[in-house]
């Protein structure tokens, strides 16, 4: 079967869950009122970073995409679903790439919107002393390609793990606990994590050993490892 109906085939059963969309959905709105109460209640001067701020919400907004990504593929391992989709698409690798692609799309497509809402709302509260739109575009892309890198890294985790539970319980202490409470104090150890070296892209300024974008082909390989390891468990694992 070509992949382009394995992939429309993959779409349909994400618009077809509700609780797909809702976390679509959650994705901007999360991000954007967490960056709202953020850059109303900190803190700008010439020493402050004020690209940050405007997109601080995206640190809890991740959560959202992770959980897209987890469920989409959590799906597959209930009642069967993945006998079916494989009597469908014999050919494991194909139908484990159109997943993918199917999650991916639609993330990248919503944190583009996140990002550009999120920067709104930053310049908003922030009145004068928030980022331009010219500064902040990085911010925006560096938004929408972060989001799509986590959900895909959630998705090839589960894939391999086979269970949304154990996923999350993973990723989101990695990203809520490991990253805050051990970050400063592991002398850039740290920075190499998933989350601390893409939201690189989020900052005016950073004093890490990692650039915007290199931060981003960080979190990339992460992604590509987490996804290897799952198509590697779909081809050689019983469905």
């Amino acid at each position: 079967m070509p992949f382009s109906p394995v992939l429309h085939s993959e779409w349909i059963k994400i618009r077809s869950l509700r609780s797909l969309i809702g976390a679509l959905c959650a994705i901007p709105l999360v991000t954007a009122g967490f960056t709202a109460l953020f850059a109303a209640t900190g803190t700008t001067g010439a020493d402050t970073d004020v690209l940050y701020p405007a997109f601080f919400g995206v640190t809890f907004g991740q959560i959202a995409a992770i959980a897209f990504g987890t469920t989409a593929v959590s799906a597959e391992f209930h009642g069967g679903a993945l006998r079916l989709s494989l009597a469908a698409v014999p050919h494991r690798r194909r139908w484990f790439a159109a997943k993918a692609t199917a999650i991916g799309l639609p993330v990248l497509a919503v944190g583009l919107v996140t990002g550009a809402g999120s920067l709104a709302v930053g310049k908003a509260v922030m009145a004068t002393d928030g980022p331009s739109w010219t500064s902040g575009s990085r911010g925006v892309l560096g938004c929408g390609i972060y989001l799509t890198l986590m959900a895909l890294f959630a998705a090839g985790l589960t894939a391999a793990l086979r269970s949304a539970a154990a996923t999350l319980s993973v990723l989101i202490p990695l990203l809520l606990i490991v990253s805050f409470v051990i970050g400063d104090l592991s002398g850039g150890v740290a920075d190499f994590l998933p989350d601390r070296a893409g939201q690189v892209v989020l900052r005016g300024h950073w004093d890490g050993s990692l650039g915007p974008w290199s931060g981003l082909v960080v979190t990339a390989l992460w992604a590509s490892a987490a996804l290897l390891g799952g198509a590697w468990s779909v081809r050689r694992r019983d469905a």
